[in-house]
């Protein structure tokens, strides 16, 4: 316990705790609507349509981070554009973006003069290496959801869930979808160094099953998200330290196991109580 505590001491360590903090909270807010609204497919879309921002970043010289965030918003709003108005199936354009995406990044990538760049950071993560940066980007972007959802909440459950009504209520649909989805985009980004490209969608998606156990209310169920990704996410970043291995990777499956266990225990407790009823 010591030694956990002594880890404190180091910078990097310190900042891959606050980044697992903020993590939780983004994706436990942003997850649950993802969830909830059974868009999880179009956010796989997005994480990897974002890889040509990526691949573009390193061609041209800028952070490939920046990169992934144009890129990942206009593939987010290209999503609803041609679902919306081209008459293109949701899936089908789901797919062109996220191969389109893919297929730019490595392009970019191969064509950038010099080293090849190390990519398992951005393919898997590493939380150890957020930097001050890192974490501003993340500490804004977890103000702006939470600000986001405690002002609109009741407009974004309105057009999440009953959007033809909200329609002939006149309500802004358009706009909060796009702006909605934009914020997925957005999330899924900058969360791109804690768990990496593969594996983000574990932290938008385990959480919330695991709260989904638990709750069926929208708002009840935000909270447990945050609650259990935090819970994983620090357990995970303890096992890489202790047995060396990637970071993201052990977040995963922390948050995998406790799922398993939580939902073995609901079910031996759910047939404990159908035995004593029947006894």
């Amino acid at each position: 316990m010591q030694n956990l505590i002594a880890l404190f001491n180091f910078e990097f360590f310190r900042n891959a705790f606050l980044a697992a903090f903020m993590a939780s909270i983004t994706c436990g807010i942003i997850g649950t609507y993802i969830v909830s609204r059974r868009i999880v497919f179009i956010s796989g879309g997005i994480t990897h349509a974002s890889f040509g921002g990526i691949g573009m970043g390193y061609y041209f010289g800028f952070d490939p981070i920046l990169g992934a965030v144009g890129f990942g918003i206009l593939s987010a709003l290209g999503i609803e554009l041609f679902t919306r108005r081209a008459d293109l199936r949701e899936d089908s354009a789901i797919a062109m973006l996220w191969s389109l995406g893919m297929a730019l990044g490595v392009i970019f990538i191969f064509l950038t003069p010099g080293y090849a760049p190390n990519l398992m950071s951005y393919l898997f993560g590493n939380i150890l290496t957020v930097s001050t940066a890192d974490l501003l980007f993340l500490f804004c972007l977890s103000i702006f959801v939470i600000g986001f959802f405690l002002m609109f909440y009741r407009m974004i459950i309105f057009v999440s869930f009953d959007e033809e009504f909200a329609l002939t209520n006149n309500a802004p649909v358009r706009l909060f979808n796009s702006l909605l989805i934009s914020l997925v985009a957005l999330t899924i980004v900058l969360n791109i160094r804690v768990v990496g490209i593969i594996l983000v969608m574990s932290l938008l998606t385990i959480p919330q099953a695991i709260a989904n156990l638990f709750t069926k209310r929208f708002d009840v169920m935000m909270f447990y998200s945050i609650g259990f990704g935090f819970l994983g996410s620090v357990t995970g970043l303890v096992l890489s330290y202790l047995y060396d291995v990637p970071s993201g990777a052990a977040i995963i499956f922390t948050l995998v196991v406790l799922y398993g266990v939580i939902k073995l225990l609901f079910l031996l407790l759910g047939r404990a109580k159908l035995t004593g009823s029947t006894s």
